[in-house]
């Protein structure tokens, strides 16, 4: 009789053992038929479409800079920021904003204008690799502090014949005033600054 007992005893233990590895298995099954990653899959580095979009253009390369420009109290934001489907083909958008986050100027450039003061000689001759890095490399000395100047105008230079007459002379008396020159479209020498009289940044030609 004891032995009887014994072995249904043994039964039962081994079922209930049973359905507790079944039951294990079937949420452990859950959990993985649940989760969204697997985890032997490898890390993969994001591709251009989910890179950061502006307008309908994507962002391919920003660089930034603080500088005096409106007020001495506080310096104002520099952004240089290339927008478009491949560096060659897209636009540099250089942006100025005070600490406050109000916008003083945005000027809109082609990429291919970086060019005209880099190591290339002939952009035509040069490959398209090449002439992408000598963008970029642009794009990274564009903010040099060799780039800014102070006073804007010295007081002794003579008056370009398309600046409008206001602009000059308020640059001209504000010994205050930082410039800050950068290529234009074309290849033309532009120098940016900031007006105080006027209340407003303004961009003379060179």
């Amino acid at each position: 009789m004891r032995k009887y007992l014994f072995k249904l005893s043994g039964l039962a233990l081994l079922a209930a053992g049973l359905t507790l590895q079944l039951s294990s298995c079937v949420n452990t099954d859950r959990e993985v038929g649940g989760s969204t990653k697997d985890p032997r899959a490898s890390y993969v580095p994001p591709t251009a479409s989910s890179r950061a979009r502006i307008n309908g253009h994507t962002v391919l390369n920003t660089v930034r800079a603080a500088h005096a420009f409106s007020t001495p109290d506080s310096k104002d934001n520099f952004t240089l920021q290339l927008r478009g489907e491949r560096v060659l083909t897209g636009q540099v958008h250089l942006i100025v904003t005070n600490s406050m986050g109000d916008t003083l100027s945005h000027e809109v450039l082609p990429a291919r204008t970086l060019l005209q003061h880099s190591g290339i000689t002939d952009s035509q001759g040069a490959s398209v690799r090449d002439q992408e890095i000598a963008i970029l490399q642009g794009m990274n000395s564009f903010f040099t502090p060799g780039h800014f100047s102070q006073p804007a105008v010295a007081s002794g230079t003579a008056q370009p014949a398309e600046v409008d007459t206001k602009i000059w002379t308020s640059l001209r008396e504000d010994p205050t005033a930082v410039g800050f020159d950068f290529v234009g479209a074309g290849g033309s020498e532009r120098r940016m600054a900031y007006s105080h009289k006027l209340g407003k940044a303004v961009v003379i030609s060179q």
